[in-house]
């Protein structure tokens, strides 16, 4: 197990105080599926007990130890987890949310991956919301103007993917011709890839394309391994400071954990990245934060994704100018450089106010490189249900950590709630955000992420598009704990 860092007091000291002063006494809120965002910043070994919001409103109930104040969760009113409960959660709570933030001694500040209508009407006129505006969260991140985002970032061509933009979508053979390879990626809207995404390689896949609605960006088909990286933009008297994390492994369509084409099953920092791989992604990223704050005067975290083939190219292939399903246990990336966490100085900006702790952010971001090419790190797998009936967990199977035994099952060992509180030399994993006794899980509904921190012993990936042993190991024990619901409880 890979030994975790003590934080650097005087700038845990600095960063709690410049978030005070801009919190100014105002109770923090968080509003998203998670109802426990932001507890790898309030529990574990490098504990910030200030972040701990003072109400959590979302989808999944929170638990024992990563519990915020309080708690308002959908599912805890529905006793139903499906891909459309986790899309539709705000409906569900949003009275009450009303009532309990009329109910705080003060207007609070509202943190969430990106405001909506919704949201807005929820936090009414005296609460803050730190979070991008939704419309110009759509303008960035609409999926047929990102070679042009790219071009006027001053990126280099050699990392964009060969493209074309349609209104409508031609014919298989003229959408090989246009982008020169066999297999096109058609994508649509302005979700991450897999919702808004479809990888053509034959004309079956192309009705499926044509359901997206368009305007289309058409890209040629790159092999290799997926990255993500967070990446902080910090306003400075002549620009912003950007400081970018440790890039990611990223698997994506793992069939045998349930995860289909295109979709993320998580992210692992334990491997390796060769020097250049890290340095381009982030000259990239630093172009990009210089852009969005010279069009639009925006600054914070957002996300950045890429391709990295075997022949150690780089591709970009997305933006998501906005926290992301990555967030949480990248974190930990900072936490292991002895640094609280970006998400300290991003509310600190997004509420005006100052980010000094950091340091200098060209030696942030060469220690980013010399670190992407150890082995050790943290790692985030996503949990489908893959049974084809609706199911419910066995009693005694809370949230925290687990140890997969030599027989092949998972036996609970302690609370838990950050990944460095497992250890992984004992085969030990954080099975986050289980699901009650009582709950209905649909097929194909969020289940748990499992969480570790690894020095390369248990990597969750062996590929791009592959899970490893140990992961499918854990996957197989985890649906153990399942079994089908009988017609009655699913009624209920």
């Amino acid at each position: 197990m890979m030994t975790f860092p003590c934080l650097d007091t005087g700038r845990l000291d600095a960063a709690a105080k410049e978030l005070q002063q801009v919190l100014a006494g105002r109770p923090l809120v968080t509003a998203g599926r998670f109802t426990t965002a932001l507890r790898t910043c309030y529990t574990g070994p490098a504990a910030l007990e200030s972040l701990r919001p003072a109400l959590s409103i979302g989808c999944y109930p929170a638990w024992t130890p990563a519990r915020p104040g309080v708690v308002l969760a959908a599912e805890d009113r529905t006793r139903v987890r499906s891909t459309p409960e986790r899309h539709g959660w705000l409906a569900r709570v949003r009275h009450d949310a009303a009532r309990h933030l009329l109910a705080l001694d003060q207007p609070p500040v509202i943190t969430a991956w990106h405001t909506t209508t919704h949201l807005r009407e929820l936090a009414g006129a005296h609460s803050t919301i730190t979070a991008i505006d939704g419309g110009l969260r759509d303008a960035i991140e609409a999926k047929h103007v990102f070679d042009d985002l790219l071009r006027a970032a001053g990126v280099p061509a050699s990392v964009r993917i060969p493209c074309v933009h349609a209104e409508r979508l031609p014919g298989l053979a003229e959408l090989r011709g246009a982008v020169g390879t066999t297999t096109v990626v058609v994508q649509a809207g302005v979700t991450s890839p897999g919702p808004g995404t479809v990888i053509v390689a034959g004309e079956d896949d192309l009705p499926r394309a044509a359901r997206l609605l368009g305007p289309y960006r058409v890209a040629a088909f790159v092999d290799g391994w997926s990255s993500s990286v967070t990446v902080l933009s910090v306003p400075a008297d002549n620009g912003v400071r950007v400081y970018v994390d440790r890039p990611s492994h990223t698997s994506a369509g793992v069939a045998e954990l349930g995860i289909g084409p295109a979709r993320s099953a998580g992210e692992d920092w334990s491997r390796p990245w060769p020097a250049g791989v890290s340095a381009l992604i982030i000259a990239c990223a630093e172009r990009i934060a210089d852009w969005a704050w010279r069009r639009y005067r925006i600054a914070g975290m957002f996300g950045l994704e890429a391709i990295v083939t075997p022949d150690e190219r780089v591709y970009l292939n997305a933006i998501n100018w906005r926290a992301q399903d990555t967030t949480e246990v990248s974190a930990v990336n900072q936490q292991l450089r002895g640094l609280p966490p970006f998400i300290l100085a991003h509310l600190a900006v997004m509420l005006g106010g100052q980010v000094t702790w950091l340091g200098d952010p060209d030696e942030f971001n060469q220690g980013t490189i010399a670190r992407s090419g150890r082995t050790g790190g943290p790692f985030s797998v996503k949990a489908r249900l893959t049974h084809r009936a609706p199911s419910r967990i066995d009693p005694g199977h809370p949230p925290g950590i687990y140890r997969l035994d030599r027989d092949g099952r998972l036996r609970h060992v302690r609370p838990g709630a950050h990944p460095a509180e497992a250890d992984s030399d004992r085969g030990e994993i954080l099975l986050a955000d289980l699901p009650g006794p009582d709950v209905v899980c649909r097929p194909g509904a969020e289940i748990a992420t499992i969480e570790g921190l690894t020095g390369g012993g248990h990597s969750p990936f062996d590929g791009p598009r592959s899970a490893s042993g140990f992961t499918v190991r854990v996957h197989t024990a985890l649906h153990r704990l399942f079994r089908p619901c009988s017609p009655a409880e699913e009624d209920h």
